[in-house]
């Protein structure tokens, strides 16, 4: 090999390292090496995610994501497991990271890094549109659904804790009699445009997603102000410290460029990714 053909050599080892964290733990390691981040989120709650009619998963939850993987400098791959799986933990390398709106919690994270809040969303209470329902306090005693193992089942509950930071404070404002668990929002809706008390009196869910609902022509309607403010992040397992500090650079770019912004205002039509 001559002179310039070694130092062409050189250069390039040089640049292919400098792409690689010099100490990248398992999962990060894993990522760049495969050149694709799996992304675990649900493929049936507009507008996070969904499948659109192409049969491609499409959405906020989903554009971020895509935004994560590109700015990591590899494709990305969805994988749509339920909330409750993705929840459990022991993931045990079936997807590398979850973009799906989770709230971080101090139960939560026993399992899981939060390494950056990427927005903030209203939850609110839906009801079907013949409800006699005036205020949150005619839900008292009424039978009420919620994505299971989900914050908006915790509040239904009674039994919710916001403890991540920049959570504002909230007060029960009903007690339901029942509260019935379902895979994710989409499917409680189902339940609900049924008719009212059919099978269900209201739903708990995220306002944007009660508001895509009633786009798409599910005959129900928002009761109420929303009933609790909750911080959404990226969920990694825990053990690769490299990862998370590197997602956490990443986001913390896309806030800075109006990125996330721009993606809210898309799909929201409000920028979601403040405290209001």
């Amino acid at each position: 090999m001559n002179t310039f053909a070694k130092l062409t050599a050189a250069a390039s080892l040089a640049l292919s390292l400098a792409t690689v964290p010099a100490h990248a733990g398992a999962v990060l390691d894993h990522v760049l090496d495969a050149k694709t981040l799996k992304v675990a989120t649900d493929a049936n709650w507009a507008p996070q995610s969904f499948m659109n009619e192409k049969n491609e998963m499409d959405g906020f939850d989903v554009d971020v994501a895509k935004e994560i993987a590109k700015r990591l400098g590899v494709g990305v791959e969805f994988v749509t497991p339920g909330w409750d799986i993705i929840t459990a933990g022991n993931w045990q390398g079936r997807w590398d990271m979850h973009v799906g709106s989770m709230t971080p919690t101090k139960e939560r994270a026993k399992v899981f890094d939060f390494p950056a809040v990427y927005y903030y969303t209203p939850a609110a209470v839906a009801v079907h549109k013949d409800s006699p329902t005036v205020g949150l306090i005619d839900l008292d005693g009424k039978v009420v659904g919620a994505t299971a193992t989900s914050t908006f089942e915790a509040y239904a509950k009674q039994d919710l804790t916001l403890d991540a930071a920049g959570a504002p404070a909230f007060e029960y404002t009903f007690k339901p009699k029942e509260v019935k668990s379902y895979a994710n929002s989409t499917t409680a809706f189902d339940d609900l445009r049924l008719g009212d008390g059919v099978r269900l009196d209201a739903v708990v869910s995220s306002l944007p997603s009660i508001r895509d609902a009633i786009k798409a022509g599910y005959p129900i309607k928002q009761v109420g102000d929303p009933v609790f403010y909750e911080p959404l992040a990226v969920a990694v397992e825990h053990g690769d410290k490299e990862l998370s500090d590197k997602i956490a650079e990443v986001i913390k770019a896309m806030q800075g460029d109006g990125t996330l912004r721009k993606l809210s205002e898309k799909w929201y039509g409000v920028d979601y990714t403040i405290v209001k």
